[in-house]
């Protein structure tokens, strides 16, 4: 434990109840995550991701989380900074890949390398140097090549 949780004394009721969850059977897991949580568990959460957010719960009620006003300021940093308020990770393209986009009538292949893509003998940094060769004008390169949806394309795409 850290900082003013490090003062606090243990919660025998608590702890108890992390021994516990090792060696709880997924079904038991599910269901008091819906007692913690009043909602179903995420359909991807193994019992691994259960016992770890059932503990953190645990631990938040018998010890305390973070101040309201640093929740907050979290939650404003997040909303200013990512877009839609959550993390787009990048996705991951093994070197050897190749991607292929069509453009006015033609096609174009670029070439994943261990540090950057291939293109008509090059290497470039990115796919956006790539996509402006290609078309003259500032693109995303990712969602030039189709590897990002356009801003809003989410939304329409899940009605």
């Amino acid at each position: 434990m850290t900082g003013q949780n490090a003062l606090a004394k243990a919660d025998p009721a608590a702890e108890a109840e992390l021994g516990r969850l090792p060696s709880m059977p997924i079904v038991e897991l599910r269901k008091r995550y819906r007692e913690l949580f009043r909602g179903e568990p995420p359909p991807a959460f193994g019992p691994d991701l259960l016992r770890r957010s059932i503990a953190h719960r645990i631990q938040e009620k018998a010890y305390g989380g973070l101040p309201s006003a640093t929740r907050r300021l979290l939650d404003q940093l997040a909303a200013s900074a990512l877009p839609k308020g959550r993390l787009e990770l990048p996705r991951k393209i093994k070197p050897g890949s190749e991607l292929v986009r069509s453009w006015k009538g033609k096609t174009y292949r670029v070439t994943v390398l261990p540090k950057g893509f291939g293109y008509l003998g090059k290497a470039f940094a990115s796919l956006s140097e790539i996509a402006f060769v290609i078309t003259g004008t500032k693109w995303n390169g990712p969602r030039f090549f189709g590897l990002r949806s356009a801003p809003g394309q989410e939304a329409a795409n899940a009605e």
